[in-house]
């Protein structure tokens, strides 16, 4: 099969490192848009960017883009798609999506469009009247935004942040491909002393073990294209043996996380351990007021409880000024704070030496990052 169009939605704030990802797969035509990065691939670069992609939430095909202010306008654009290249007869192909700010802002009408225009197509290529539906599973997802509509088939299944690793989380976790951007941002090196003193369930420490070991994020588990016919499976055993191949057990990163909570500490070293890094991460019981910089150098990045999640604001801030006075300014040790508090920096005690918007969920953040 030829080259085809996909695209990686992501939070809003890290279309780059998802591009920059994707480039260094080898996919070509890479163009980072707001909340999402449109490429072009080979079946192999599909298969490619699930098993790898670490920053963004999904892998689609991207079937086509039009403008579209009335029903009318959204069946002829999507009947006009070439839904029998991916479809067959006996396959099924559920709608959802969303709109947004749109003319069509009613999501059941346009599900019920988009499904009607899609059996209209196949109805004529494949000259039946009924569709049963039985077979393999093609979800259709589509965004309208600014009357303007994107169709796309989902390749992945489940969001690309289910690496399989956290079945039990704490409370309000942060999610994986946050965590992996996070680590990103403060190029976590293969050799670095990573830090978390708020860890809770481990997951930017594990995220860093798999960045600094170049561990595909998805090679162990199930994507929902495993079942399309026009993938062979040769092309999944193939793509997750080099990914195995290019993993690196002998580099000396190592990962320290402490929290207050003993039944964080406990999941966080299970948690490891399921991922395939619980040999280079370590975890104890210990109050963020007990944490100074040891040793020659260091990586810090965490997530700090805060008002809108398990603080209140007066709570959250006293914190801040606590980590404040705790991460000390040394040479060859960075700090990266993740918050939503714009009085952060005042309540640190100094201003951060870059600034990142990032989204934890859908409360915006600003991601504080210190290293002078």
């Amino acid at each position: 099969m030829e080259d085809f169009k996909l695209v990686c939605p992501c939070m809003l704030g890290v279309e780059g490192l998802v591009a920059d990802e994707l480039r260094r797969m080898g996919a070509e035509k890479v163009e980072a848009q707001n909340g999402r990065v449109i490429f072009a691939g080979s079946p192999e670069m599909l298969v490619r960017a699930n098993l790898w992609v670490r920053c963004g939430e999904r892998i689609q095909i991207f079937m086509g883009e039009f403008a579209a202010r009335s029903f009318e306008e959204l069946f002829q654009g999507v009947k006009a798609l070439p839904w029998e290249r991916w479809i067959g007869r006996q396959d099924a192909f559920p709608v959802k999506g969303s709109s947004l700010s749109s003319k069509l802002a009613s999501v059941p009408d346009c599900q019920s469009i988009i499904k009607k225009a899609v059996v209209e197509r196949l109805k004529q290529k494949y000259a039946v009247r009924w569709f049963e539906e039985t077979e393999t599973k093609y979800q259709i997802q589509f965004l309208i935004l600014k009357d303007r509509v994107s169709l796309m088939i989902d390749t992945s299944g489940e969001g690309l942040h289910k690496r399989g690793y956290r079945a039990n989380s704490i409370i309000a976790p942060i999610k994986e491909t946050l965590a992996a951007s996070m680590v990103s941002l403060s190029r976590v090196r293969r050799d670095a002393h990573l830090i978390d003193p708020f860890c809770g369930s481990g997951t930017i420490l594990i995220e860093g073990a798999i960045h600094a070991r170049n561990m595909a994020p998805g090679v162990d588990r199930h994507f929902a294209a495993e079942e399309f016919s026009c993938i062979g499976n040769e092309v999944w055993t193939r793509e997750r043996e080099r990914a195995k191949d290019m993993e690196r057990r002998d580099v000396p990163f190592e990962a320290f996380g402490y929290d207050n909570d003993p039944a964080a500490v406990q999941l966080t070293l299970e948690n490891a351990k399921k991922a395939g890094v619980g040999d280079c991460i370590h975890a104890e019981q210990r109050d963020v007021s007990q944490f100074h910089a040891e040793g020659e150098s260091g990586c810090v990045i965490c997530n700090p409880p805060y008002g809108e999640r398990l603080l209140d604001v007066n709570q959250a801030r006293e914190l801040y000024r606590l980590i404040g006075k705790s991460f000390e300014r040394r040479h060859f040790w960075s700090y990266a704070i993740i918050s939503p508090d714009d009085t952060f920096e005042a309540c640190f005690g100094r201003k951060a030496d870059k600034r990142r918007k990032l989204y934890n969920g859908m409360i915006r953040c600003q991601y504080y990052m210190y290293f002078k």
